[in-house]
């Protein structure tokens, strides 16, 4: 789910990779081309285990390495290239590249949070799916440009399902159907049991485009990726492989 705390000129451009952790856990890189006018915040829900507490997620700083969505593209054969409350503590805030990010573990604990990074409640009302989720949110400044990969690890309610965050509030408003210019990205490590029969297999290991090193083992360099385009007015809705 891609959510705004206010609302932006337009979010274009968006590539998400999904891969399976050791432990039940999960990671996900988000990416896109921002046009906002005011500081705002992206809100992103995601399925955490039950319990997890505060320090369930795990940022990963990307600012080094902005090209890592355009690098796992090039290994696909037809790839063009191209640029690319009060009296609770506050939750804690982690400097991570160009963003501001922080966990929110509930609902609740949105109220421990600067108030101009809160989404309106009515979304919530209309959203009830997301009662017991977890809530990543990333803290951009105005902006007319691609931003770098943010990346998280987390562990997840069901270690069988890979989970994709691209429900879209762009106007503080939730839409049964919204515009995509969606990529996503995966891999299966050994053990997935999710099809990606749908998706279109690398023709290359990463090895062969991407810096492993500088992508801090997010991407396993031994297994090809799997792409599916999401284009278009389609139903506003996360997608999950199971």
């Amino acid at each position: 789910m891609c959510m705004f705390t206010a609302p932006v000129e337009s979010v274009t451009e968006t590539k998400i990779f999904a891969r399976s952790l050791p432990e039940g856990r999960q990671i996900i890189v988000y990416r896109m081309a921002l046009n906002t006018k005011q500081d705002v915040a992206m809100v992103l829900p995601i399925p955490v285990k039950a319990g997890s507490g505060e320090k369930a997620v795990q940022f990963v700083d990307l600012s080094g390495y902005s090209q890592l969505l355009r690098d796992l593209e090039g290994l696909f054969s037809d790839s063009l290239g191209g640029p690319f409350a009060d009296t609770e503590p506050t939750l804690e805030v982690q400097d991570v590249g160009a963003f501001e990010a922080t966990y929110v573990p509930a609902l609740a604990d949105f109220a421990r949070l600067d108030e101009r990074f809160r989404m309106p409640q009515k979304v919530w009302d209309k959203l009830p799916a997301y009662a017991d989720y977890g809530f990543v949110v990333f803290k951009f400044r105005k902006a007319d440009a691609a931003v770098h990969p943010m990346a998280f690890a987390f562990p997840r309610r069901d270690p069988a399902r890979l989970f994709f965050p691209t429900v879209h509030v762009h106007d503080s408003e939730v839409h049964d159907e919204e515009e995509f210019d969606h990529v996503l990205y995966c891999q299966k490590i050994p053990g997935d049991t999710f099809a990606v029969n749908d998706w279109q297999e690398s023709a290359q290991l990463p090895a062969t485009a991407v810096n492993v090193v500088d992508a801090r083992g997010i991407v396993d360099p031994r297994l090809h990726l799997y792409r599916r385009t999401l284009k278009g007015r389609l139903p506003n809705t996360d997608t999950v492989l199971a």
